[in-house]
């Protein structure tokens, strides 16, 4: 056999049984059904609740309304990941017969992503129109997927892995990121947006450090080493291969394109960041998780990149 087929021959969660019945709904975690309600009372809509009639594209040049297209879109690509992603954890969820507190957030979390995707897609549409993939499309290599839907369908990949990488790991550099634009932001429109976003990527990360606290106390030494692997090959092969930060992606042409983009619409105010300004903030970020994470017993390694050093 081929090492191809025997690839697709894998068994995944979804060749289990189905086992979801009788279903037993009630508070396990209340801390996290309670994230639930908060969001359920804090929807919004992209369309009415942003206020577009503010953003004013005759006040940038060609060039920066270009590079902002793109960096919007590529905000858009980015969650349409995390879209797909929701309903492969939701299963796993299901399959493993977890709480039903993480089934109810992360029900409402799949149209938070959505959500997102479509205000960022709006945003391109009003800054000149939305664009499909990179310009360079090599550099969809670097954010197309961190791919956390096959680890959610594989059972050899635990649900605290996922939720330790992805959540306290990925989610917490996003937002992070955001609450940096937040400072070098000077369009109102851009600015709401991002303040949108932020409300959601709040209850997002607190849903992965509060599923963990739970989770850790209950694990074992070597269920933890699996978490720590996963939280580092998120940080290093996925975010410093620049998954959110352009910057941090191997220097080729297409890297490049997405970091002038950037460079641009930072200087247009209209959203983006730079190296020199970021790259402190990603590094607060890596050595926060550290911190936070050392008591779990989880001892994130220094890290090395070529534009940052050691860290």
């Amino acid at each position: 056999m081929s090492v191809q087929a025997a690839v697709l021959c894998e068994p995944t969660v979804l060749d289990r049984p189905e086992q979801r019945f009788p279903l037993h709904l009630d508070v396990r975690m209340p801390r996290i059904r309670n994230l639930f309600h908060s969001a359920t009372r804090r929807q919004w809509d992209p369309k009415t609740d942003i206020e577009w009639d503010r953003l004013d594209p005759s006040r940038y040049t060609e060039e920066q309304l270009i590079a902002a297209r793109e960096y919007w879109s590529r905000r858009a690509w980015s969650e349409y990941g995390a879209i797909s992603e929701s309903p492969a954890i939701l299963i796993r969820f299901y399959q493993d017969g977890l709480a039903p507190d993480l089934a109810y957030f992360f029900t409402i979390r799949s149209q938070e992503e959505a959500r997102h995707a479509e205000v960022c897609y709006l945003m391109a549409e009003r800054l000149g129109g939305y664009i499909e993939q990179p310009i360079v499309v090599d550099y969809q290599k670097s954010v197309s997927t961190h791919g956390i839907r096959k680890m959610a369908l594989d059972p050899g990949f635990s649900v605290d892995a996922i939720v330790a990488a992805l959540v306290c790991g990925a989610e917490e550099v996003a937002f992070d990121v955001f609450k940096h634009l937040l400072t070098v932001t000077t369009d109102p429109t851009a600015l709401q947006v991002i303040k949108a976003i932020m409300r959601d990527e709040v209850r997002h990360c607190a849903f992965g450090w509060f599923y963990m606290e739970h989770r850790i106390p209950q694990m074992s030494a070597s269920e933890i080493r699996v978490v720590e692997e996963a939280v580092i090959t998120m940080l290093e092969k996925v975010e410093m291969n620049g998954y959110h930060s352009s910057w941090l992606a191997p220097d080729n042409p297409a890297s490049l394109a997405e970091v002038r983009a950037d460079r641009l619409t930072w200087e247009a105010g209209l959203g983006a960041t730079v190296e020199e300004l970021e790259k402190s903030v990603f590094v607060g970020t890596v050595q926060r998780l550290r911190r936070r994470m050392k008591p779990w017993g989880v001892n994130l390694p220094i890290f090395h990149h070529r534009k940052i050093g050691e860290f």
